[in-house]
């Protein structure tokens, strides 16, 4: 019997605790750690933030979800990974031994590379759900004496689609409410151009919100350089496409919502020679420790270099290419424990489905990094409606227990997607 621990519940871990429940025979015990004692379904947060969904209507008991599959549950941060030992260190000095480690754990949010930036300060953020519901509490404060809007991202952030769904979102809400015509809005990000996404775009993504910005009355500036942020103000240095200053902008705002960078978390970047100089896990092509053999990552906290930008962007991880990742990773620790060679690949594709506010996008590459076999952005009501139903669909599979991609399996066919690399 071998002992596998995943460490990390988001979307990744979860998911990888159901494959592994599945691929693996039952004499092999599995275990996951998780800071928190539930899970949240982080594409949602844009809508908690903005009153459409609650709380309870987006997270999980992580107990009761994995407790009826037979997975064991540790709610506790890890505060050490000791990878000669096999074995993790948790907060109350405990140790977890493990004969399979997968790094699901996501990433911390580097907030204070900005000063004035993140929650505790002068910024919302919807990153997580608590910031979510603290993000709402705000807003509802702004309703009550509206004024300039800044959304974006702070130099080095990499999930832009979230962005720009925060933004339409919160400027459909603002005209339902008739409120919009008080409320001077500004998109600023770290990406060279509208709809870059830091992938270089998907097919006409540039041109799609670009027209939906312009439709909502939204500026934007782009190559934008947050520099410091202070109470009602923020300053931008916007640079052109060699990196050189071209101007510098003090924008005013009465609320703001700024997504941060991403870096490793401490219990897993303090492993020395498991991770790159930010934090994040460097693996090979099968999801694997360069390092050590029996540990595997999968999901935000890897290293995937960034394309070069004049303003640092970071490389989006979406819930598919995670999902991609995870599924590669369990089928190599199914074939190590069985003696064979590990041999699964992620297809490290990428498919998202955004809220627009008032329409939807679907926007897809394959693979995620260019250059592409096929690359494809549509608009339209379905789209939006595609998020909501996949929303409900991925909670409700969760509730059952189950792993099984029924709703992935019709969707991604037809698109021509496959969750791993084929021979």
């Amino acid at each position: 019997m071998s002992h596998i621990v995943v460490l990390g519940a988001g979307t990744g871990g979860i998911t990888a605790a159901f494959e592994l429940r599945k691929y693996l025979k039952k004499k092999h015990q599995i275990t996951v750690v998780h800071e928190r004692d539930y899970f949240q379904f982080v594409p949602s947060n844009p809508w908690v933030a903005i009153g459409k969904r609650k709380r309870s209507q987006t997270t999980l008991s992580l107990a009761r979800v994995l407790g009826k599959r037979g997975i064991n549950v540790i709610v506790q941060p890890a505060t050490r990974i000791d990878a000669d030992g096999n074995a993790l260190e948790l907060r109350d000095g405990s140790r977890v031994a493990y004969d399979y480690l997968l790094i699901t754990t996501g990433s911390e949010l580097a907030f204070d590379a900005v000063p004035g930036a993140g929650p505790d300060k002068y910024t919302q953020s919807i990153t997580l759900v608590e910031h979510a519901e603290q993000a709402k509490a705000a807003y509802e404060r702004f309703l009550e004496a509206p004024g300039p809007v800044v959304v974006g991202a702070l130099p080095g952030a990499s999930c832009f689609g979230v962005v720009y769904e925060y933004a339409f979102i919160l400027s459909n809400d603002l005209r339902k409410r008739k409120l919009r015509k008080k409320v001077p809005m500004t998109f600023v990000t770290p990406e060279p151009y509208i709809g870059h996404m830091g992938i270089d775009g998907l097919a006409n993504s540039n041109g799609l919100l670009q027209s939906r910005l312009r439709e909502h009355d939204m500026k934007w500036i782009t190559n934008a350089k947050l520099t410091r942020i202070e109470p009602g103000r923020m300053f931008v240095s916007e640079m052109n496409r060699h990196g050189q200053l071209e101007e510098e902008h003090e924008l005013p705002f009465a609320y703001s919502m700024l997504l941060p960078a991403f870096r490793g978390v401490k219990a897993v970047a303090r492993t020395e020679g498991l991770c790159n100089a930010n934090g994040f896990v460097r693996v090979d092509e099968h999801q694997r420790s360069l390092k050590w053999p029996n540990i595997f990552a999968a999901g935000v906290g890897i290293d995937i270099p960034a394309l070069p930008t004049p303003v640092p962007v970071g490389m989006p991880k979406t819930g598919f290419m995670i999902e991609t990742m995870v599924t590669a990773a369990v089928h190599n620790i199914q074939a190590d424990l069985t003696g064979r060679k590990a041999t699964a690949r992620a297809t490290w594709s990428t498919l998202c489905l955004a809220d627009l506010g008032d329409t939807g996008a679907l926007f897809v590459g394959l693979p995620q990094i260019p250059p592409r076999n096929t690359t494809w952005a549509r608009m339209g009501w379905w789209a939006r409606w595609g998020k909501i139903v996949f929303e409900r669909y991925f909670l409700t599979k969760m509730r059952w227990g189950t792993s099984e991609p029924l709703f992935e399996k019709y969707m991604f066919k037809a698109l021509g997607i496959s969750r791993l690399e084929k021979k």
